[in-house]
């Protein structure tokens, strides 16, 4: 528990890309079951999480890719993300170190 607190500058950035990324994996995985504008409240808590990833990626894609597409993009640029996240954390001396 003391580890977490220690480095909690790490750990949480880290665990919501990682919330982000496992759930746009989630959303392009039931996108291939419902349609899009389904109206149930799980696949709204979808679309409100990774909505902002999607947009983000949306507006830097080319327009003739789909969403699932968009979707694996978002998904691997946020991989990216975590894997940075921790690269710079490791030059700077400031990532958590096995034991």
């Amino acid at each position: 528990m003391n580890d977490f607190w220690s480095y909690w500058y790490f750990h949480i950035p880290n665990f919501v890309l990682a919330a982000v990324m496992y759930t746009l994996l989630g959303r392009l995985a039931l996108g291939f079951f419902v349609h899009e504008t389904w109206d149930n409240y799980i696949w709204r808590a979808f679309k409100a999480i990774t909505d902002p990833a999607v947009r983000l990626v949306r507006a830097i894609t080319p327009s003739v890719l789909t969403q699932p597409v968009v979707l694996i993009f978002a998904a691997l640029w946020t991989m990216v993300a975590r894997i940075a996240w921790y690269f710079i954390l490791l030059n700077a001396g400031l990532a958590p170190q096995a034991s």
